[in-house]
């Protein structure tokens, strides 16, 4: 390990007649305790970084979590208010629910829906298996 500075390089090139004018150092090496502390140095900057994110990630998600509770909340009185004021609210409800319904059986190949057919029946909903077919009892075992 050679350890000269610049000073010293200029005062010996005098003596040669040199003017140094630039020194480029091409083969550089440090010691492995310096490697090793600069390298504790960068994960430990990671470290800090990742556990600044991980603060700032929970107080996005408590941020988060309140303005839910507000709006569940606002909701919920809304919901009150209109349940007060009369059954309009609780039937529109009722009719979201049947036609939610409604979507997810007609999507369903094997639900067959039969209307009634007078006043005062009521509609069936059959569950048909996938073969097309009546449903077949297994065959019974003979002793």
């Amino acid at each position: 390990a050679l350890a000269v500075s610049a000073l010293d390089l200029g005062c010996h090139s005098v003596e040669f007649h040199l003017v140094l004018d630039d020194i480029s150092i091409v083969d550089l090496q440090f010691t492995r305790e310096f490697t090793q502390a600069v390298e504790n140095k960068q994960v430990a900057q990671q470290e800090a970084e990742r556990s600044k994110f991980i603060v700032m990630k929970a107080e996005q998600e408590k941020r988060a979590a309140i303005i839910r509770a507000e709006g569940e909340s606002a909701a919920a009185k809304i919901i009150s208010a209109a349940t007060a004021s009369g059954p309009g609210f609780v039937e529109l409800r009722r009719i979201e629910a049947a036609r939610e319904i409604a979507d997810a059986l007609s999507a369903s190949p094997n639900v067959v829906y039969m209307p009634s057919g007078g006043a005062g029946g009521s509609n069936i909903l059959f569950n048909m298996p996938a073969t097309g077919g009546i449903p077949q009892r297994p065959p019974q075992q003979r002793d």
